[in-house]
């Protein structure tokens, strides 16, 4: 089995022993409404279900102090006044005479999942673990965090497995301060965090949770924090951080392993994050980590308090795990201008760091947007209007996914190839259909009418073989493929299937091609295609639905390309399906069209069909037919700067789409601010402040 699952029921015993509102929310629950939920949904049964071990001593020593562990070992035996009279000690905790047990079968879940992954038992997996982890520092407890499981596996697979490059990405809500101290001066651990900060009046209410604070000596640059300014950050808040943040830096880092810190309270519905994000949104996240240190993730639960977004969130998760098709992001891909400030400020500061940072032009500082405390999210009191409200929006969201699943149920063939002149040299996996079967011929023949060198017997065999493929596709019957055609008919075959898929049920078709391919003259620019040439002779935009971009000549310009142009443009335009087109010339090496192929199956749900010319290798093939399986792909080799040329040309094309297409953008456009110059000092930081603490 590819994914792993890690739990132990015996987490699920430490609960709180007295009342105290702040700390209520981490309860049980948690983890047996997300199991509950896997198994529902047939995930648990398709996953390598491994029982929790606890972890020793010298484990855990790995991070924590001696003292600390023997303060916890001895909670074992405290009477509930005494736990509750040294949980006040820290800072929103409790302990309950179980919680040794379960902080050290969290911990140990987490070593388990990274010993199973590093080891080639699966590719990667799910530790699903209470208490979280990631506040907890080397000797004290914080957060409802008691042993920080994702610090121990790191430094377990650095030490255990001799690992020398760590990506550590928190997506829980709060800033896990914790994972921040222990890595802040290591360069083997790159940690990034988005965290609601709200400038500092949001808990954990530190000053080094900011964008500014990047590391300290040698870790200069390896801690990379997003701070949300405002709540309802939404889909396309995330997935802009990570097309415009974290993935230039973790694909220039080029880690060994991803360790995801995995926290759902910045999810819709949770009190705490007050976020908007949907649970489909953490399955795109997931896949876009994916082709990162060959698809090695393990993700470690954290926080996460709404029970039904928590265990819809881990349930997206845990599909992208496996391979499955992520469910296109709902709502319009427009990023908040709040969020678009700070993407702008972390970039800024990370900007000395990182060179694929710098490769994509200056990052202009500009003003900030006025804020005053009248701006802050108020606390959301249960059965006030507020809370009602919100759980009202949640309902209607997580409402929505359930109907999306029942309309787009997991198809039976995930990835079909229909190939002539490569089928003898083809090795696929044993889940890919080699398809045999043609179009009707009438179908074939008519089609064929419009361009005459379809009139060929191979071409005309081929356009079958082609035409078949993409009518499972649109019918549902197959999620992605791969066709062949023949050189001279790589154009006009591409023009079919555009017509063919418009005038058959895809309401927005997203094409890429690249190489020597020409959209098709008397195509309508009614905003049903968007047509993107990689290889063009230069750079040019004649409308938002036509981008020519050259092919860059290094693996950082290629990067860059795909990551702040084709992305960006396939999340704004959401497309039903997505047409890769490798035509004549096209210049891509095998691992850069697998990483192409690998990423584009977000934007449509996994609904992606490649067209390769025949004379290309069975390699390239069957590399494409086990990205679109859903397996990660093979690394681009050692990063290297985008040319000055290529810089500029990704600059110029930004710059003349980035209005239309707000995905584009990186930092609000100077002319829409209208925001006076800032003339109020940020307000000290109070722990006093009114907001609510968690993990």
């Amino acid at each position: 089995m590819r994914t792993a699952l890690v739990y132990h029921e015996d987490m699920t015993a430490a609960q709180l022993l007295w009342e105290d509102p702040e700390c209520e929310i981490e309860r049980p629950e948690r983890l047996t409404a997300a199991l509950e939920r896997l198994r529902q949904w047939g995930l648990e049964q398709r996953c390598l279900q491994l029982a929790a071990r606890e972890a020793s001593e010298a484990e855990l020593g790995l991070v924590h102090s001696p003292e600390y562990v023997s303060l916890l070992r001895g909670t074992q035996t405290l009477s509930t006044r005494e736990l509750q009279a040294l949980s006040g000690q820290y800072d929103a905790v409790y302990f309950h005479p179980s919680t040794f047990h379960c902080a050290r079968l969290a911990a140990g879940a987490a070593l388990q999942l990274v010993d199973a992954v590093l080891t080639g038992a699966v590719h990667n997996g799910l530790a699903l673990v209470r208490p979280p982890g990631h506040h907890s520092q080397r000797a004290a407890a914080n957060g409802f965090c008691v042993f920080n499981n994702v610090a121990i596996a790191a430094k377990h697979a650095k030490q255990r497995h001799g690992l020398h490059r760590i990506l550590i990405v928190d997506w829980d809500v709060h800033h896990g301060q914790g994972i921040q101290y222990i890595f802040e001066d290591d360069p083997s651990v790159l940690y990034f965090s988005w965290h609601r900060y709200e400038h500092g009046h949001f808990w954990p209410y530190l000053r080094e949770s900011d964008a500014d604070a990047v590391g300290q000596g040698q870790g200069r640059g390896f801690t990379v924090n997003l701070p949300w300014n405002q709540v309802g950050m939404g889909n396309a808040d995330y997935v802009a951080a990570f097309l415009h943040v974290l993935l230039p830096v973790a694909f220039e880092f080029d880690p060994e392993l991803v360790l995801i810190s995995a926290g759902f309270d910045s999810a819709i519905g949770d009190p705490e994050g007050q976020m908007r994000a949907t649970p489909e949104c953490f399955s795109h996240l997931t896949q876009l980590l994916q082709v990162l240190a060959g698809g090695r993730v393990c993700a470690v639960l954290e926080g996460g308090y709404h029970l039904e977004s928590l265990s819809q969130s881990v349930c997206m998760v845990v599909k992208a795990l496996l391979g499955d098709p992520a469910l296109p992001l709902s709502g319009p891909m427009e990023p908040h201008h709040s969020a678009l400030e700070s993407i702008q400020s972390v970039r800024a500061a990370q900007n000395p760091h990182w060179k694929s940072l710098r490769q994509q032009g200056s990052t202009p500082i500009l003003n900030p947007s006025t804020y005053s405390l009248e701006q802050r999210a108020s606390p959301v009191s249960p059965g006030g209007p507020k809370f009602k409200a919100a759980e009202a929006q949640a309902s209607a969201a997580l409402s929505s996914l359930l109907d999306q699943l029942h309309l787009n149920p997991t198809l039976p063939v995930r990835t079909a190839v229909a190939l002539t002149a490569l089928d003898a040299a083809l090795v696929l996996p044993a889940d890919v259909l080699r398809q045999e079967g043609s179009a009707p011929q009438e179908e074939t023949r008519a089609w064929a009418r419009l361009h005459e060198a379809l009139a060929q017997d191979k071409a005309l065999t081929a356009l079958g073989k082609v035409l078949h493929l993409l009518n499972g596709i649109l019918d549902g019957q197959v999620s992605s493929g791969i066709a062949a055609t023949p050189e001279p008919a790589a154009a006009p075959t591409l023009d079919v299937v555009i017509r063919r898929s418009l005038s058959h049920g895809a309401r927005r078709l997203l094409c890429v091609a690249v190489g020597q391919l020409d959209r098709p003259a008397d195509l309508a620019d009614d905003g049903r295609n968007l047509w993107l040439n990689i290889r063009g002779k230069e750079a040019a935009a004649p409308s938002m639905f036509q981008v020519s971009v050259p092919l860059p000549g290094t693996t950082g310009g290629f990067v860059n390309c795909v990551l702040a142009l084709v992305l960006p443009l396939a999340y704004g335009f959401q497309p039903d399906l997505v047409l890769v087109a490798l035509g004549p010339a096209h210049g891509l090496q095998a691992p850069q069209a697998a990483l192409l192929a690998s990423l584009l199956r977000g934007p449509a749900g996994g609904r992606v069909l490649v067209l390769l010319e025949q004379g290309s290798t069975s390699q390239l093939a069957g590399i494409l037919a086990r990205v679109l399986q859903g397996e990660a792909p093979p690394g681009l080799g050692p990063f290297s700067m985008a040319s000055p040329e290529d810089t500029q040309a990704l600059i110029y094309l930004r710059g003349q789409l980035e209005a239309e297409w707000k995905m584009l953008q990186v930092a609000e456009r100077l002319h829409q601010f209208a925001f006076p110059p800032a003339t109020q000092k940020r307000s000290s930081l109070s722990a006093s402040s009114p907001t609510s603490v968690v993990s």
